[in-house]
């Protein structure tokens, strides 16, 4: 066996902090991941993890390998990448996944561009509003809204988004606008299922926490539909504040409760560590970033009737 897959799976498995999620990221079976650590550890005459039932740990050994481990891997993909070029002229199908409405607005423009610019370089758009696995899906770049969990996972911040709960001008003409969460109470609510919870709405103000359980009248998986309702005067809806921009620019839907909507949403281009071997990704995280932070304040602007 080649001592290059010893030395990568090594760091895998010292980064992702097991064998099993090591074999997930590299694309290999857990058992050839075993196999290939335990054949350096054979070779150089060492142990380089203590293992136990839960969980395993670099030996002394292990730490001291590791730097080393990581310059040898990345002088080794630096010359490669050189010399096949890679370094001067992104190549090859970049896949990008974005939530839906986010990835019509915004990403899609971009990566027209991205590519426009990149004439050795074709796109794949996935536009779902779910969670997609990047390594078991084959994608190299996604946008994640929200906090983060930890993962081995690299994150390139882009920009803040709030929620906001919006309602037509008709419907709050007919049942007065909500001055306090807890005023939801008494309105009719439409729901989006796939934002958040349907049990209850969080909202801040300063230090505050507000939660207030709600009772939608109506509830679907898409967001599209919950909009339409909203607009068409039938009820109060909650969502992303990019997801309604249009309308509230356009008079259609005006958001009350935005004192109590004090909370940002981070948004990250994420990636798969160790991918930024590749040109193509590291043009478009560059290309991408500067792009959405240019647009990033109208994400979080405010508007309409308390």
């Amino acid at each position: 066996m080649d001592r290059f897959s010893e030395l990568e799976t090594f760091v895998a498995v010292a980064e992702a902090g097991g064998f099993n999620a090591a074999a997930r990221a590299l694309g290999r079976s857990p058992p050839s991941v075993t196999r290939l650590v335990a054949g350096l550890e054979d070779r150089i005459g060492t142990r380089l993890f203590n293992r136990t039932t839960r969980q395993i740990a670099l030996t002394e050994a292990g730490q001291r390998l590791l730097a080393d481990a990581r310059r040898i891997l990345e002088d080794l993909a630096s010359a490669e990448a050189s010399a096949a070029g890679a370094h001067e002229e992104p190549q090859g199908e970049l896949t990008v996944t974005a939530p839906v409405i986010f990835g019509r607005r915004y990403i899609a423009p971009v990566l027209r561009a991205f590519l426009d610019r990149h004439s050795r370089v074709t796109g794949r758009a996935i536009l779902l509003d779910r969670v997609v696995d990047l390594i078991e899906e084959g994608i190299d770049v996604a946008v994640r809204i929200g906090d983060l969990p930890d993962s081995s996972l690299t994150a390139v911040r882009v920009g803040d988004l709030r929620r906001v709960v919006v309602a037509s001008p008709e419907y709050l003409r007919q049942h007065g606008a909500p001055q306090h969460p807890s005023d939801l109470a008494a309105h009719r609510i439409v729901l989006s299922a796939s934002l958040q919870s349907d049990q209850a709405w969080e909202f801040h103000a300063g230090a505050s926490v507000v939660s207030v359980p709600v009772s939608p009248l109506l509830r679907g998986n898409n967001i599209d539909m919950t909009l339409d309702a909203a607009r068409e005067g039938w009820a109060v809806t909650r969502a992303m504040s990019y997801q309604v921009a249009d309308a509230l620019a356009a008079g259609d839907l005006v958001e009350v409760l935005a004192d109590f909507e004090d909370r940002l949403a981070p948004i990250h281009l994420i990636h798969a560590e160790g991918s930024l071997r590749a040109a193509k990704i590291r043009a478009f995280l560059d290309f991408a970033a500067k792009d959405l932070r240019q647009k990033a304040k109208a994400w979080i602007a405010r508007g309409g009737a308390g």
